[in-house]
């Protein structure tokens, strides 16, 4: 019986024993045949590494304001009787706006210009009797300081009613209505926004550093999210004397074209000033970068031979350090050099030291200026 068992058991461990063998050759073949595994090349597109000048500027963010605008108000207390414009229209400087209600000046005026016309008959009644020695010099005097009072009066009513007829202080855009017809204002209650829009102003800060570069007439070129990133320029017009003492920054005013009036005050936009010297840099296409967080990375293309003497492309994997971004292209500071190839489109797919066909027939075109179809 133990024979048995034992016979048993030895037979058990020779299966094993030759299942384990056979799985050993089968795993030892599979790692073989994995060494020996090349995978195919991948095909990328290329763009070169270019030597360019660009232009040296100073990048901030501004704000637009009108160079001219006010919240139109009432001067004088008074009841609404005519709104003579439409929200939203230009008006020309001196066109009316509101007209309060001025009856009681009206008739105030016509009594005073009677006033006016009676003392002026007096006073050339009294010239011509003092000119005849039949009345004093001071019976005179007295009739030339009436005239002149009840002058004064007229002036004085017509000053009522033209601060009551409110009209537009130059010419401009306007907003939207804040007063009603027959509604009683009080003196500086608001009536009306009015912006002059062409030209406009942007104000942004540089930093004190900078202020050696810059100076009155540099051109600006302002470009604002809204207007899909329509590139507008202008000059240098103002700089502010004084620095900000929290901030260290200058505040700087440029005058900004706007016929068509699509800039309008309060918006936020992107500022460069161009200085006069243009800057040497070394550039990719933006979407030659392999970005992650420990270091930006392009794949440069390479040629080896092989052992069959044919030259067979890789690429290698090379750190790189970025500076300014212009249009669909990087400048880099460190990392490659001109006359060098790199990988421009889908780098994320690549590993270094990867075998690569270059087939550039559909590469995209990239440009200083892009405009994309779907922008």
């Amino acid at each position: 019986m133990k024979r048995m068992v034992f016979f048993s058991i030895l037979l058990l461990l020779i299966i094993i024993g030759a299942l384990g063998g056979i799985k050993g050759l089968q795993i030892s073949k599979m790692v073989a045949q994995g060494e020996q595994f090349v995978p195919p090349p991948v095909t990328v597109t290329t763009a070169p590494v270019r030597s360019e000048q660009w232009e040296s500027v100073l990048t901030a963010v501004g704000s637009l304001e009108a160079v001219q605008g006010v919240t139109v108000a009432a001067e004088m207390s008074g009841r609404v009787v005519k709104i003579a414009f439409e929200p939203g229209t230009s008006v020309q400087k001196g066109d009316l706006l509101v007209q309060l209600d001025t009856s009681s000046e009206d008739a105030r005026l016509r009594a005073a210009k009677a006033a006016l016309a009676l003392s002026l008959t007096e006073l050339e009644r009294r010239k011509a009797l003092i000119k005849r020695r039949t009345i004093s010099q001071s019976d005179f005097d007295r009739a030339d300081a009436e005239y002149k009072q009840a002058l004064a009066e007229v002036d004085s009513i017509r000053a009522v009613i033209d601060k009551k007829t409110i009209r537009a202080p130059f010419s401009g855009r306007l907003g939207i209505r804040l007063v009603n017809l027959g509604q009683i204002l009080n003196e500086g209650d608001p009536i009306v926004s009015l912006q002059a829009l062409d030209p406009i102003f942007v104000n942004f800060y540089l930093p004190q550093q900078e202020l050696a570069q810059i100076h009155e007439g540099h051109r600006v070129r302002l470009t604002v999210d809204q207007l899909d990133q329509k590139k507008i320029e202008g000059t240098i017009t103002a700089i502010n004397p004084q620095v900000d003492a929290r901030t260290r920054n200058i505040r700087v005013q440029a005058t900004i074209p706007n016929s068509d009036e699509t800039l309008r005050p309060g918006m936020y936009a992107n500022v460069a000033v161009l200085l006069p010297k243009r800057e040497a840099v070394t550039t990719i296409p933006s979407t030659a970068i392999l970005y992650a967080p420990y270091s930006d990375s392009v794949f440069v293309v390479e040629e080896k031979a092989g052992d069959d003497q044919q030259t067979t492309a890789f690429v290698r994997q090379q750190f790189v350090r970025l500076g300014d971004k212009n249009g669909d292209f990087v400048a880099v500071l460190e990392g490659v050099e001109a006359g060098q190839t790199v990988v421009s489109t889908g780098v994320f797919k690549l590993r270094n030291g990867q075998a690569v066909v270059v087939d550039n027939a559909l590469a995209p075109e990239f440009k200083m200026e892009p405009t994309p179809e779907d922008s």
